[in-house]
């Protein structure tokens, strides 16, 4: 039987109450603050938050299936605390993931208040009925939607992802003239927990869909280059391999470089404490202007998988000649042979079950493995290629990719956004801790102040 201690619920109210008023004076300010500084540019704000569905909410630590969802008092006070916080921020832009679609009454508490408070909803349920979903929310004064699209990724996890196409309304789009309209591509998303390893190729696969949606839909719609926002719970951290992925194709992340943090700054903030008690960082909203160079999505991606394969093997501590040794497997030759490559892929748990690359994936790694198309991958390839060490090209890449491309990349003029500040709230996670007395969520939120600017467009090689 779930018991849930009513006077708890009320020391828990009070905590809600008290951290209501801390945003109030820090969270708030702070974004407040940074569009208050620049008044000669129209700011707009983004905010990402995961708001924890009370499916997944446990009450009682000690009895896993005792859920908040089975108290409709506390979690709709909870949700009224989180709409009244995200309503006295008024972002320009709001993507909430853990929305319990499967309760109507909650959904209404989201709509009618984003709707009464001019903002026009878009709300996106996993497939399968799992019960949770996203919903993201645009201000109509701010933005005009010219689409709305929603991507189901048909795996393991149920996971989905909004796209919404919208353009500036004036006098937020001051920086355009008659030849250059300013619009972006946003993108809402939750991936999937990584419980085990080979859930993270499921994670790396996500993004992958993610990036060629996009790709796909400005293609297919002939549009110019424009700022692309990805934000969500990307469960998974800067040491992780979808971080890596994404910043090879031209990717920043807004927190990072608004408080001017490097790749290396993993430990300086955390948003999330999981279920099994750890903080980490895994809330993102990721920046691509117009202006950054990209490599081929395709090679970005194969590149990634590459650096999973490298990481398993040291993780093994396998030395470089250890790690040849275990790509021949039994073969008496000085190379590696197709089977002894996909052998030790299975062995990796990268291939051989349904979350596993495919066979089509499988040989075109096999295919920028074998460098002179032999049919093997002698010593020389195995150092030179993606499998040990990456290659001249792809460090040249990286670095042209930290410069934003070059001059043989400019095309035209375009715009772009400047990342003014960023917050976390609640800010005990700027300084890498959880507060105990936060009970909202168990994720913080992140707003982005943004500023339009002018910029030079590179010309992708995507």
């Amino acid at each position: 039987m779930c018991v849930y201690i009513g006077e708890g619920g009320m020391r828990k109210e009070r905590r809600v109450n008290k951290m209501k008023g801390r945003i109030s004076r820090i969270g708030s300010y702070a974004i407040a603050s940074s569009v208050r500084d620049h008044p000669q540019q129209p700011c707009i704000t983004c905010t990402t938050f995961n708001i924890l569905a009370p499916i997944y909410k446990r009450l009682n630590h000690e009895d896993p299936s005792c859920r908040e969802s089975d108290y409709r008092t506390y979690w709709l006070a909870r949700n009224h605390s989180i709409l009244d916080w995200l309503l006295y921020e008024r972002s320009s832009i709001i993507c909430l993931q853990e929305l319990w679609v499967g309760n109507e009454e909650l959904v209404n508490l989201y709509e009618k208040g984003f709707g009464d408070a001019g903002y026009l909803t878009f709300k996106l349920g996993r497939t399968n009925n799992r019960g949770d979903g996203l919903l993201t929310a645009v201000r109509k004064d701010y933005f005009k939607v010219l689409n709305h699209r929603e991507l189901h990724f048909n795996d393991c996890g149920d996971r989905v992802a909004q796209l919404l196409h919208v353009e500036l309304n004036p006098p937020f789009s001051q920086c355009r003239n008659n030849d250059i309209r300013q619009e972006i591509l946003i993108v809402n998303t939750h991936l999937l927990f990584p419980h085990d390893s080979s859930l993270c190729l499921v994670r790396l696969q996500q993004v992958y869909k993610i990036l060629q949606y996009v790709e796909s839909y400005q293609k297919e719609n002939k549009l110019n280059p424009m700022p692309v926002m990805l934000c969500g719970d990307w469960n998974g951290s800067k040491r992780g391999h979808v971080y890596k992925f994404l910043r090879s194709q031209g990717f920043v992340s807004s927190y990072d470089t608004a408080h001017q943090y490097a790749d290396a700054d993993a430990h300086k903030w955390v948003s999330h404490r999981n279920h099994r008690g750890n903080i980490c960082g895994v809330d993102f909203i990721w920046l691509l202007n117009p202006d950054r160079y990209r490599k081929l999505l395709k090679t970005s991606w194969s590149d990634a998988v590459f650096g999973m394969f490298k990481y398993l093997l040291r993780k093994a501590s396998l030395t470089e000649n250890d790690a040849f040794a275990f790509l021949k497997a039994d073969n008496h030759g000085d190379y590696i042979t197709y089977s002894g490559f996909c052998e030790a892929l299975r062995q990796l748990n990268l291939i051989g079950h349904c979350n596993g690359l495919s066979v089509e994936e499988t040989k075109d790694l096999w295919f920028q493995a074998d460098i002179d198309g032999n049919g093997v991958v002698d010593y020389s390839e195995f150092q030179q290629q993606r499998i040990w060490n990456p290659t001249g090209s792809e460090q040249r890449d990286e670095n042209s990719n930290e410069r934003g491309g070059g001059s043989k990349g400019i095309q035209e003029q375009t715009i772009g956004f400047s990342v003014k500040n960023a917050v976390f709230f609640p800010p005990e996670v700027e300084k890498g801790r959880w507060p105990e007395d936060f009970s909202l969520s168990d994720h913080a939120r992140l707003t982005v102040v943004f500023s339009p600017i002018r910029m030079p467009c590179s010309q992708s090689i995507s």
